[in-house]
């Protein structure tokens, strides 16, 4: 059976469970006529007054659908450069001071945010990162890039040992299941870090995918710190 056909069937089979039409009557019309008609001017397949309720419905879901759907397009926020990843999670988190927090944007192929999670809330100075928590995300979103962020109570804006470590281990996560990692931003106040900026996502190197949580930090420096939780 072709893919066409297969969409044929699963067109009528699901526009009858939606509207109550028998397929056979469905797929009658079908035959020598446009099956769009059905929903587009109900009237052809002479349904009953349920059945006909039914269609009005489905047809003002779909318009009210098409309708918000072209305004969320147009609405959503789509990452150009540094810059705006900076402006757009100092806007979130930039000027937290009680803790840090790390948070991660899902990026659709324009770079336009799909959605934005905050995967962890630490103390003052550091955060844990669990790896599968954000695999687990970014395939529920179907992203095609990932921005990671996450603030700075000090100011200071210094990646850190783990700062990069957790770049890395993103890094290794994603490459084989071709999700980019757009930028790591690290914010405070109005102030950004971009790794891709200072060219720090081209230093570092490929490895096997590790999905042990990561304690990042600005002062969290040695290995052994790395996987505490």
């Amino acid at each position: 059976m072709t893919s066409r056909k297969v969409y044929e069937e699963s067109f009528y089979k699901n526009l009858n469970k939606l509207t109550g039409i028998p397929v056979g009557k469905i797929k009658a019309y079908a035959k020598e006529n446009n099956p769009f008609n059905i929903l587009e001017h109900p009237m052809v397949v002479e349904p009953n007054e349920r059945q006909l309720d039914k269609i009005n419905k489905l047809n003002d879901f779909i318009s009210t659908y098409n309708v918000l759907r072209m305004e969320e397009e147009n609405t959503r926020i789509q990452i150009t450069c540094p810059q705006d990843a900076g402006d757009y999670f100092n806007a979130l988190i930039g000027n937290k001071r009680d803790r840090e927090r790390f948070m991660v944007a899902f990026l659709d192929t324009s770079n336009k945010i799909i959605e934005t999670k905050t995967i962890s809330q630490g103390t003052v100075d550091s955060a844990v990162i669990y790896p599968r928590d954000v695999l687990k995300m970014a395939l529920a979103n179907d992203c095609k890039g990932i921005l990671l962020a996450h603030n700075h109570p000090s100011g200071k804006m210094i990646a850190s040992t783990p700062d990069i470590a957790i770049t890395q281990r993103m890094l290794n996560i994603f490459k084989p299941l071709d999700i980019k990692i757009i930028d790591h931003v690290i914010v405070s106040a109005g102030k950004y870090l971009s790794f891709a900026e200072e060219q720090m996502l081209e230093d570092l190197n490929n490895g096997l995918a590790d999905y042990k949580p990561i304690k990042i930090g600005e002062d969290v420096v040695t290995e052994n710190d790395e996987l505490e939780i």
